[in-house]
Order: C-alpha cells, then sequence, then structure tokens
C-alpha cells in the first residue's frame, strides 16, 4: 500500500514539473518585452492605482499614455495627478497635455439630522451597505444617507470627513481626485462626479409629501427648476441637473428657485 502512495506522488510530482518546464519555456519563447519607456512614464505618475482614469490601475494607464496617438492622448487624464502630471507624460512622448475641466465629487442628499431627524434607532453593524440591506435608514428616506460614513473609510485621499452637527459626509473639492472610490462603496448611489455647478442634492423618489415628511429638504418635483431650464430633467418624482456649460451659468437662479433648498452648489477647486 505504501509504495502505491509514492508511485502516485512521484507521478504527480513529475507531471508537476514537466509542466512547469513547459510552462516557463514558452512563457519564454512568447516573451514580448516591455518598452522601456513604460517604465519611465509609470515613475511620473503618482502610484495611487485608484482607478479614476478608467484604468485598471497606473501601470495600465501608462500604457494606455505610450500606445496613444497625439489625439487619444489628449483625452487621457490623470484625475490624481493632473495638468502638472500629463504635462510631464506630454513632454516625454512628445504630446501637448491638454487641460480638463476640474471635477469632484459630490453627495446627492442633504438629509441631515436637522432636515432628516431619526424616527428609528439603528443599532446594528456600523456599515452603510450593511444597513441598506436591513433597514430604510433612521429618518425613514429609502434614498438617504444612512450616516454611517463608509465612503469615508475608502476615500484614499482623505477627502471625505464627517460633518458633526449633520451626520453627512463633507467632500473636501481641493483634495478630491475624482477617484470614484465613493461612487462605487455608497449602497444609495449617493455620490456624482460633477463639475462645478448645480445639483440637486436628493435621490428620493418618493411623492413630494411623502418625501418632505422624511426629510425637509427633499426633491417634491414642483417643476420650478425645470421652467429655468428645459435641460433640467424631471422624472420618478425627481429633478435631475445635467452637468452642461447651460445649467452651471444659471446655478445661482436654480438654487434660489427651489422652495425645499434641494437643489445646491459645488465650490470651485483650486486652479493647478
Amino acid at each position: 500500500m505504501t509504495h502505491i502512495i509514492f508511485i502516485s506522488m512521484a507521478v504527480l510530482g513529475g507531471t508537476a514539473l514537466v509542466s512547469a518546464v513547459i510552462l516557463f519555456l514558452t512563457a519564454k519563447k512568447f516573451n514580448i518585452p516591455e518598452d522601456s519607456r513604460l517604465e519611465e512614464i509609470e515613475a511620473l505618475l503618482p502610484q495611487a492605482n485608484c482607478g479614476g482614469c478608467g484604468r485598471a490601475g497606473c501601470h495600465d494607464f501608462a500604457q494606455s499614455c505610450l500606445q496613444a496617438s497625439a489625439q487619444e492622448f489628449a483625452a487621457l487624464n490623470c484625475p490624481v495627478g493632473g495638468l502638472p502630471v500629463m504635462k510631464k507624460i506630454a513632454a516625454f512622448l512628445g504630446y501637448t497635455a491638454v487641460k480638463k475641466e476640474a471635477t469632484r465629487a459630490v453627495l446627492r442628499c442633504n438629509g441631515s439630522c436637522q432636515n432628516a431627524p431619526a424616527k428609528i434607532t439603528y443599532d446594528g453593524v456600523s456599515s452603510c451597505r450593511i444597513a441598506h440591506l436591513i433597514s430604510s435608514g433612521q429618518s425613514g428616506c429609502p434614498n438617504g444617507c444612512l450616516h454611517l460614513g463608509d465612503c469615508i473609510k475608502v476615500c484614499p485621499f482623505g477627502a471625505l470627513k464627517l460633518d458633526e452637527k449633520t451626520f453627512l459626509p463633507v467632500v473636501d473639492a481641493n483634495k478630491c481626485t475624482s477617484c470614484g472610490a465613493c461612487v462605487g462603496i455608497c449602497p444609495r448611489g449617493l455620490f456624482e462626479i460633477r463639475a462645478a455647478g448645480p445639483y440637486v442634492a436628493c435621490r428620493n423618489t418618493q411623492k413630494g409629501a411623502i418625501a418632505r415628511k422624511n426629510c425637509k429638504a427633499a426633491c417634491i418635483a414642483c417643476g420650478k427648476c425645470t421652467k429655468i431650464s428645459s435641460d433640467i430633467l424631471l422624472e420618478n418624482n425627481l429633478s435631475y441637473i445635467p452637468s452642461s456649460a447651460a445649467t452651471r451659468s444659471l446655478g445661482e437662479e436654480l438654487r434660489k428657485s427651489c422652495p425645499t433648498g434641494a437643489i445646491c452648489l459645488t465650490t470651485e477647486k483650486k486652479d493647478e
């Protein structure tokens, strides 16, 4: 019996060894050496590997830069490094960097403790994702912020903090790189990457009276904003302001037109 076990082990070991050798030789034969410039481009990047550029990480983004034509390169952007980094890469490749419109994450909810007082007490795990599965939230709003800070925990740049008075996460415009980590983690889809301008800080799709019962700052789909700009959408009891040049120019007028204060304005980022 013992010799059978040893024979089986030898066969398996031999098969594994032969397979490893075959894989090694195949990899060596078909190996395509990387362009030496790739490492130099990657060294210019911030190594955040946040995915904000739309690529898998800094290495993947460096490859995209290297393989891009001048026209394709103009569309690429590293949100963490911004224009200074893109200028360095452009100079290395002999291209021209194009300044991109500054963006930042915004929280599409104004359900503070004052606007949306707690009706129940949540005593579960301190996680928005878990609370979302088992509760509509302490305020009763099925779409509002749960105040448990998952977004703050995942932000790699310290651009989010929990306001001690409102218990809402606050975005620091000058630290935010638009990486989208908060967008991906929020179970209620409350974060959006936008350029500076007006936006509806509400995702509640309940009808006006019910929405207002849960939150004083809820959008009630009154339509006043749509009369100011035809670009504004009104669907499913909720207004949505596209981040367009037309709506941005009407920011203050739109903010003042909202009877519940659901329309907010983002602050500008400092120039790079």
